[in-house]
């Protein structure tokens, strides 16, 4: 699950407090902020890194090589019955498994591109407590991480 949470920190405050001041009607709909195209590719690029994280290679594939079981039993006992259907289920099967493999590849290639454009941006590469990668700026925290409402009054 992926979560949005605000940003206690003071900084975060001031600049609310000021585009709260800019643009008083933008929640009515009216005028917005202008929005920074490397800033927004930036954001795309750190949620992109956090939902390819999710899951691992390994636990993608035993996801995935138990989730095919049943579409290939369906696809091969709809198709045909007796041997036919076997070779049927596991062909099915193989390709499935072997998209997967092809899937794992492009994301391990995105991930690296991703990981570069991050670093180069000034972001850390830091583990969370479930050991999976994040990315976090400088002198920031992994998301979720702590009270996120501590010290608010």
């Amino acid at each position: 699950m992926t979560l949005i949470v605000p940003d206690p920190s003071p900084q975060a405050r001031a600049r609310a407090a000021q585009n709260r001041a800019q643009y008083p009607r933008a929640s009515d709909g009216g005028a917005l902020p202008a929005l920074v195209p490397d800033a927004v590719e930036l954001l795309k690029t750190r949620i992109m890194v956090d939902n390819t994280a999710r899951y691992a290679d390994r636990q993608l594939i035993v996801l995935t090589g138990v989730g095919a079981i049943p579409l290939a039993l369906l696809i091969g006992s709809e198709l045909s019955a007796g041997t036919t259907a076997v070779v049927i289920t596991g062909t099915v099967w193989a390709v499935v498994m072997a998209l997967l493999f092809l899937g794992l590849a492009v994301d391990r290639h995105c991930r690296t591109k991703c990981a570069a454009l991050l670093q180069a941006a000034g972001f850390t590469p830091v583990t969370d407590q479930n050991r999976r990668l994040r990315y976090v700026p400088a002198g920031g925290q992994v998301p979720c991480h702590g009270n996120p409402f501590a010290g608010r009054t």
